[in-house]
């Protein structure tokens, strides 16, 4: 992590943040967060991921105290992230690499990341999935729609990044990403309640409605279902989509294909909400 960030839009070091400003979410995990690319400078459905920020401090108004709502303004995130950048001759106009906008305490803090060293590589090869967290999840829990800092549960599973179930068997989402599955014809998520976390780069696929001709749906998948798959790609903010070419045991050969799709109908549309 890069050693500029932002506390509500003014520009600090890392190690100058005072533990006690961040109280309720370090010793509660009371807070949430949102993870978003920016390439060369530009972050990717900013607007998208600060509405999602403002949709679960409203959906829990007595347990995070949430900042200002001035500081989660799309022009003034903007505005801090351009300062930040030019702050730092690491970092530089033309950055590209991760953003991070955590919310607790009343304050907005925005850190930055590089991308993962195996950020290309994943686009081009994929990754197998090859283990399932059983029952992990409940119907309808829903704290796993919002991102909270108390993230430690999906932290855990990061290494192994198994498919997560809930108590019904079914394909809920990765630690770290939502699931589409090409099935009868058609590009299938698991619902929020299923539960899953409400991606960015989900969304944005379900309002495109079609992605390589398959219309996208939105329904529960039994985990029995992922032996009939044709295809799978999983999606979050950062990657977008990768390719999945071996589904716990079966080869998927088309996944890579239809991630590259999924890819290009993303970046598409980012650039049509800058």
């Amino acid at each position: 992590m890069f050693s500029t960030v932002s506390v509500d839009g003014v520009v600090q070091r890392w190690e100058d943040l005072r533990l006690q400003d961040f109280a309720q979410g370090f010793f509660f995990g009371a807070g949430f967060f949102t993870t978003f690319r920016i390439d060369a400078g530009r972050p990717l459905f900013l607007a998208r991921h600060l509405a999602r920020l403002r949709g679960s401090l409203a959906a829990f108004p007595t347990a995070v105290r949430a900042p200002a709502l001035a500081l989660l303004l799309e022009d003034a995130v903007r505005d801090s992230l351009r300062r930040c950048l030019e702050a730092d001759p690491l970092l530089g106009p033309d950055f590209t690499g991760v953003g991070k906008l955590a919310v607790s305490d009343g304050r907005v803090l925005c850190t930055f990341r590089p991308l993962a060293p195996d950020f290309e590589s994943l686009h081009r090869e994929g990754r197998g999935l090859d283990s399932v967290e059983p029952g992990a999840y409940r119907r309808a829990e829903r704290t796993v729609n919002h991102k909270g800092l108390a993230w430690f549960r999906q932290h855990a599973l990061l290494p192994r990044l198994p498919l997560i179930t809930n108590e019904a068997d079914e394909v809920c989402e990765l630690p770290t990403a939502n699931i589409f599955v090409q099935l009868d014809g058609a590009l299938i998520t698991p619902p929020l309640a299923a539960p899953c976390l409400p991606g960015i780069a989900r969304a944005v696929l379900l309002d495109a409605d079609h992605v390589a001709g398959l219309p996208v749906v939105e329904r529960a998948i039994p985990l029995a279902e992922l032996s009939r798959a044709q295809a799978c790609f999983f999606s979050n903010a950062v990657a977008l989509a990768v390719g999945v070419p071996q589904l716990l045991g079966q080869a998927l050969p088309d996944s890579l294909r239809l991630a590259e799709q999924a890819r290009a109908a993303l970046e598409a549309r980012a650039l049509r909400e800058a």
